[in-house]
């Protein structure tokens, strides 16, 4: 695959990525355990959904354009952080 028919995929994936966060953010604004508890459950459902679809559209992880193996990886990230502030600061 050439680099200019791989960006665009990139390209999209971040769009998603970002798009997916907003809802995220916003539905974890409105959760009644708090919002970083929120939306680190909001956060472990994306990873488990991302994950799913990377399985099964068969996606190869550390391709060389971005894939939901990447947004994975991405959300377990901030999982971790938003979880490490949770149990930082104490309530």
């Amino acid at each position: 695959m050439t680099p200019y028919l791989a960006e665009p995929r990139s390209r999209q994936v971040l769009i998603r990525f970002c798009l997916r966060m907003v809802i995220l953010v916003i539905f974890a604004g409105f959760g009644g355990a708090g919002f970083a508890r929120s939306l680190a459950a909001l956060l472990w459902m994306s990873i488990i959904v991302s994950a799913l679809i990377g399985a099964v559209k068969r996606e190869v992880p550390f391709d060389t354009v971005l894939n939901h193996w990447d947004e994975t990886v991405a959300y377990l990230a901030l999982c971790y952080l938003v979880s490490d502030f949770n149990t930082a600061v104490p309530v």
